[in-house]
This record gives structure tokens, sequence and C-alpha cells, in this order.
């Protein structure tokens, strides 16, 4: 029973770190320090700013995912494994953060509502096996680098702090991808895969404006 207890206590402690945006990481340093801010005209700054938005929508989501996944699993050495990629994924939340604030622009409104459907989703496949869960990691972090890739794509051209940011985070989660393939996950079944990218477009769209 202790053991539980502690489990929901720093389940709940994660979520309201990340929520209140006081998240917990590796502590490395910001991939943009020592980059000039180079932005100059208020519509490029309101682009990457939204654009940035949407990068932390994702890692909120990532911590409730590793965060879900870790508290459903049984298994010791995975759970290590999915607190370490969760620690990393702190480091992406603060460095998201920052440059929000950099760039006077605003996290999502719906940042619980993130949080507590990537919480759900990681518990869920957690639950279904080690298999299942490393599948859910590799699925997800694919997904993720497709999106940065397309931000490196799309952000302004001039903002090189933003763009060592998603550099960095899109280096992570491959290697995040790799090492739960190396560890044996599944396949997740297509019905599945297509839902998560329907809730993608949903989470992308709607963190853009909201």
């Amino acid at each position: 029973m202790k053991d539980v207890a502690d489990q929901v206590i720093a389940n709940l402690d994660n979520a309201l770190r990340t929520i209140a945006g006081v998240p917990q990481g590796t502590e490395r340093p910001n991939p943009a320090q020592g980059v000039d801010d180079t932005l100059l005209y208020p519509w490029e700054r309101q682009r990457a700013g939204r654009m940035m938005r949407v990068n932390h929508a994702g890692e909120v989501m990532a911590q409730a995912l590793y965060t879900g996944q870790a508290a459903g699993t049984r298994d010791p050495e995975l759970r290590a494994s999915l607190e370490r990629a969760r620690a990393e994924e702190g480091d992406h939340l603060f460095w998201c953060q920052s440059r929000l604030q950099e760039l006077r622009s605003r996290r999502s409104l719906l940042t619980p509502l993130w949080y507590g459907i990537g919480w759900t989703m990681g518990f869920t496949a957690a639950r279904r096996g080690r298999g299942t869960n490393l599948g859910l990691v590799v699925a997800v972090e694919n997904q993720v680098e497709d999106h940065l890739d397309e931000h490196l794509r799309d952000l302004p051209g001039d903002d090189a702090r933003s763009r060592a940011i998603v550099a960095q985070m899109r280096d992570d989660e491959i290697g995040h991808a790799r090492h739960a393939q190396d560890m044996g996950a599944t396949p997740l079944p297509p019905p599945v895969r297509i839902a998560m990218g329907i809730l993608s477009k949903v989470v992308t769209r709607g963190t853009l404006w909201i």
C-alpha cells in the first residue's frame, strides 16, 4: 500500500508541476543559450509563438504520457527507462516555456486537458503489457519527430533560438523511439495509430489558437 500511495503522490506532483509551469528535468543547458534572438517583426514573433505553444502542449502531453506509462507498468527496468525519458521531456517543456516567455506568447489554455488525455493514454497502454507500452513510445515519438521536422521548415527563417530548441528536441525524440524499439516495442494496431493521428491534428490546431 505504501508503494501505491507513493506512486499516487508522485503522479499528482508531476501533474501539478507540469500544469503550473514548474517542470522537473535533467537541468541540461538550454540549446538556445548563446544564440542571438534576431526576430524583429511582430508578426514573425507571433507566428513563432503560436508554433512554440503547440510544441509546449506536446511536451505537456509527453510528461503526462510517460508518467502514466511508468505508473501502469510493473516492470522495474521499463519504469526506470520511462522515467529517464520523462526527465528529458521535462527539459523540453522548460525550454519551450522559456521561449514562449521571450516571444511574449502564452501556454495553451487547455493545458490541463492535454495532460489528462496524455496520462490516460500512457496508463492504458502500460496495462496492455510491455510490448504495447513500448510500442506507444515508438508511435508517439515518430509522430513528434515528423511534427518537429515540419516546424523546422515552417518557423521564421531568422528564428535561430526556436530552431535550436526544436532541433535538440527532435534528436531526443529519435533517441527515445530507438531505445524503445531496442527494448522490445511491438507495433500498435492500425486503428490506434489512425486515432493517434486524428488526436495529434486536434491538439495541434486547437493549441494554435486556444
